[in-house]
């Protein structure tokens, strides 16, 4: 196991550059099940999450080769319609290969998703709609299995934007018959950063992040190349920990358009702002102030993954703040963990109220959930004293490199292996598999 040891107090200042976005990066890579060729994808980042699909993939016949930031997987002899189990209960994005092998082969056998605890998730919007599209339903045990000897365009209407079943319904539907339209689709950049992988490879899908999308099926798709987006919520993370301890963060490789209702929030906490095409620095020389009520939304509203480490940055604010969340039920699960540094912090039902604090303390904390993990560990670098952050194993799921680049911005953050009672830091030679 591994944990964070942190040494609290330093404010950040230096210059980092985002990797490409996880959310993006998960369904495209399920997207190259469609394709009959090679497929290489850029600003591909190394997460656990990335890791596990590759190995998803190769169970399913192909071939995936990872070097550096480049991914290439190639999908001509694909030859399984199962999701390995030892992965695919392991994460959410599990349930994306649901679409796309009933899309490539008209059958899947796809594993309950796992993933972070943050509340119930239910797929039945995802089974719902392929089901309109043709596809017949199966569960035994925890696996689901679909057959869909004929999938044909149909009208479909979610009662919620998801993400996850928007994506899915696009990865059924770009190789069906007819045309596909989905009415109150999910509006996210990452939708539309799968649109546009999908369409360099053959695909006909318009209006992407928008409320209607139509996808016209075709014949085949074709080997191509892609570029990830950056990631929006690791940007909201490195601009709550500026907020949480002071000084001045550069990011580069930023896309403006996608952060514009996080940007408005910060500037609500009182960061300064630069922006000069691809690059934002945040700047905060005074704790943050508070920001009223603040509800998460759908995009293009505050998301619900950026939420957790607002509220670490806001412990450390002048007054009070409420935070609503409305997406997933069990989102304040780090609520708990948060009052260990001594915030004053308080949760009911899916409203968090926060009264701001002049001094966090260093505490021994546990990570519940990804983005619950990030939080914690915001809150102890703007901690004064020791921490401690253990189950990390969450936070690697969306973040590369975290401690390192935390530390290149001035943190005072060691990652530390344990193995039969024996602990060493990341960089010892006895520590396996770094």
């Amino acid at each position: 196991m591994e944990r964070f040891e942190i040494n609290g107090g330093q404010k950040l200042f230096g210059e980092i550059t985002l990797d490409g976005a996880k959310n993006s990066a998960l369904p495209i890579l399920a997207a190259c099940v469609l394709i009959n060729g090679t497929a290489v994808i850029h600003n591909c980042p190394k997460l656990t999450d990335i890791l596990y699909t590759f190995r998803i993939l190769e169970g399913l016949g192909c071939k995936v080769e990872y070097d550096g930031k480049t991914a290439t997987v190639n999908a001509e002899n694909i030859s399984s319609d199962a999701t390995d189990i030892r992965y695919a209960d392991k994460m959410r994005s599990s349930v994306l290969f649901l679409g796309a092998l009933l899309g490539r082969l008209h059958s899947a056998k796809v594993n309950l998703p796992g993933g972070c605890r943050i509340g119930e998730r239910p797929i039945d919007l995802h089974i719902n709609a392929l089901s309109d599209l043709g596809a017949e339903f199966f569960q035994s045990d925890e696996r689901i299995i679909a057959t869909a000897p004929r999938l044909l365009g149909e009208e479909i209407k979610l009662p919620f934007p998801s993400v996850g079943a928007t994506e899915n319904i696009i990865l059924a539907s770009v190789l069906v018959g007819g045309t596909t339209t989905i009415i109150n689709a999910a509006r996210e950049p990452e939708i539309a950063d799968l649109a546009d992988f999908l369409n360099k490879a053959g695909a006909r899908i318009r209006g992407a992040g928008e409320y209607v999308i139509r996808i016209d099926g075709v014949k085949s798709l074709h080997g191509t190349e892609h570029t990830v987006i950056p990631d929006r919520i690791v940007a909201s993370t490195y601009m709550s920990a500026c907020a949480a301890c002071g000084g001045s963060v550069v990011m580069k490789n930023v896309r403006l358009s996608h952060l514009v209702p996080i940007v408005s929030v910060f500037n609500k906490l009182g960061c300064s702002m630069t922006v000069g095409g691809d690059v934002l620095m945040v700047s905060k020389k005074t704790p943050p102030r508070t920001i009223g009520t603040l509800e998460t939304k759908p995009y293009p509203g505050f998301p619900t993954d950026s939420q957790p480490m607002l509220c670490a940055a806001l412990c450390r604010s002048r007054g009070t703040s409420v935070i609503k969340e409305t997406v997933f039920e069990k989102r304040f699960l780090f609520a708990k963990e948060l009052e260990k540094f001594g915030a004053n912090i308080s949760a009911e039902n899916s409203t968090l109220k926060i009264q701001g604090t002049r001094h966090l303390k260093g505490a021994d904390v546990t990570a519940c959930d990804l983005r619950g993990g990030a939080a914690l560990v915001i809150a102890a670098l703007s901690a004064k004293g020791k921490s401690t952050v253990n189950n990390i194993e969450y936070i690697d799921r969306g973040y590369e490199r975290f401690d390192e680049k935390l530390a290149l911005l001035g943190a005072d953050i060691k990652r530390i292996y344990y193995e039969e009672g024996k602990e060493k830091d990341h960089n010892s030679k006895e520590a396996v598999g770094r």
